[in-house]
């Protein structure tokens, strides 16, 4: 597929009252999508940590939620499969804490195909937050994704301000970069934009990013949410001016949508106005990349 819908969510976080609640959410959220032909839904960094509400006794402790959570991913995940399915999109679903066999907790954004196939990309570079009080340990691999869109790789929040990172899924061949994230202000929310729309300008392709918004004082994890969702691209031709392709309203619960338009990557890629992605490596001091792990979801 070459040009196809894309939606980033501006997603609240609730104080849910059970699992049908959280189940009739989400749904809703990705029915909104789907009803409006997107065929990529992108939900934000942490907008799974709502599901600390299920469990009243630990919802107001830290290190509860998160076990709470981690807890529950088994259950989301067969949700956001089965929606995939019958919506025919791929969903890229909030991140959340998982828990690991070696005990530690890490920050796992999962992409669902329509076909089934499903893969995580965990976060790589944790934020102070995550390392002083969360005591997330970082991930491992950077992955690209193989789908029936494209390829696609995913930055999750704050890997999206180290250009490395984003480098290596563009030499692996990544069209469209996903960027979940959660601020708690809005110094947070445009590092992690300024960080998105500099990676489509040095990649020449297209980055996506999704945010939490609205307050859940009941949270010590996601209390404040500041931010909006858009898609960015290269200011280049065929693209907008300033690289905005669409952008929501600021702290608003709404999907953002776009057309996107991947043979436009290929184009500017091959003759644009600059040719960044190929000139990267004429950078002095320019350093090896990271290894990147090609994932098949087709």
């Amino acid at each position: 597929m070459v040009s196809f819908t894309v939606a980033a969510a501006q997603y609240p976080i609730d104080l849910l009252d059970s699992w049908d609640a959280y189940e009739a959410k989400l749904t809703r959220w990705v029915d909104e999508a789907a009803a409006a032909g997107a065929a990529l839904a992108v939900f934000p960094e942490y907008g799974a940590m709502e599901l600390a509400s299920l469990d009243p006794v630990t919802m107001g402790d830290l290190a509860g939620s998160i076990e709470t959570v981690s807890a529950l991913l088994p259950r989301v995940d067969d949700l956001h499969a089965a929606l995939a399915a019958r919506t025919g999109m791929h969903i890229l679903a909030a991140s959340a804490p998982r828990k690991d066999a070696d005990g530690r907790f890490r920050n796992a954004a999962r992409l669902f195909a329509p076909g089934g196939k499903s893969s995580v990309q965990d976060k790589l570079v944790m934020t102070r937050f995550e390392r002083e009080q969360w005591d997330i340990a970082a991930g491992q691999a950077m992955r690209v994704f193989d789908t029936t869109l494209g390829r696609l790789a995913v930055a999750i929040c704050y890997d999206s301000e180290f250009p490395l990172l984003a480098r290596a899924a563009v030499e692996a061949g990544a069209e469209l970069l996903l960027v979940p994230s959660c601020t708690d202000s809005l110094h947070g929310y445009w590092r992690v934009r300024i960080g998105a729309q500099g990676r489509a300008l040095e990649g020449q392709c297209y980055a996506l990013h999704s945010t939490t918004v609205g307050e859940a004082a009941w949270s010590p994890a996601v209390d404040v949410n500041r931010g909006a969702a858009g898609v960015y691209g290269p200011p280049d031709r065929g693209m907008p001016e300033d690289g905005v392709v669409a952008v929501g309203v600021e702290g608003k619960a709404q999907w953002v949508f776009a057309e996107i338009d991947t043979a436009l990557v290929a184009d500017l890629r091959a003759d644009g106005g600059v040719l960044n992605a190929r000139h990267w490596g004429e950078q002095p001091g320019a350093v090896a990349l990271p290894p990147v792990e090609v994932v098949d979801l087709r």
